[in-house]
């Protein structure tokens, strides 16, 4: 008797299946009508509730992230370079994307095919949190878009809006989410390829 199994999300996915195409698979984790956080257990590959939205932050793409990958040393080398530090580095995670659709996705725990554009750089205390973001690829408003210099700019600062603050605690003033910056479309695939290295190191390591 065969039994077939649901692959784990960050180990059991392709993430390059259309890498000539410049495409990646991302798994989603939330959509904007998610009024709690959702995120993969790393150890079943389930989606689990995180946390509630301490604000009314919506999120305002679709979130998940790269399978595959990993926010290690390589990763958090392009943010200690950028910053002048030494100090800092990834946060363990697999690499987070954000991808805009015009349409209403209404749940998460799906894959979808996405094009990187850009990504926000950002750091949480001292560990690098970069947000890849892409589109859907063969979406009437946001496929034909190349780099982020074609997203509108009202787009970009509400993802920078959301990511600043989805972390703060009410009735604290201390930020936690530091924004550092904005990049393109060669930089977010220099930030996914060394993400694609780190977790390969990972792996190796935990043999």
């Amino acid at each position: 008797m065969i039994r077939n199994r649901k692959a784990h999300p960050w180990h059991g996915i392709t993430p390059l299946q259309e890498e000539k195409e410049g495409v990646v698979r991302a798994f989603i984790e939330m959509v904007p009508t998610d009024t709690v956080k959702y995120e993969v257990d790393k150890t079943s590959g389930y989606l689990c509730l995180d946390r509630p939205q301490k604000f009314s932050n919506i999120v305002p793409s679709l979130y998940g992230f790269i399978p595959q990958t990993l926010c290690g040393p390589k990763m958090a080398e392009l943010t200690n370079t950028l910053m002048a530090r030494y100090n800092v580095e990834g946060d363990g995670d697999p690499l987070d994307i954000c991808v805009l659709t015009e349409k209403d996705v209404t749940h998460g725990d799906i894959i979808v095919k996405a094009r990187p554009i850009g990504g926000i750089r950002l750091l949480d205390h001292y560990q690098a949190d970069d947000k890849i973001i892409a589109v859907l690829t063969h979406d009437a408003l946001y496929g034909d878009m190349k780099d982020i210099s074609e997203l509108p700019k009202e787009i970009s600062r509400r993802l920078i809006h959301y990511f600043t603050t989805y972390k703060d605690i009410p009735g604290e003033n201390t930020k936690r989410m530091e924004f550092v910056g904005l990049y393109g479309a060669d930089v977010a695939w220099d930030v996914i390829n060394r993400s694609l290295e780190d977790y390969q190191d990972y792996l190796k390591e935990n043999e």
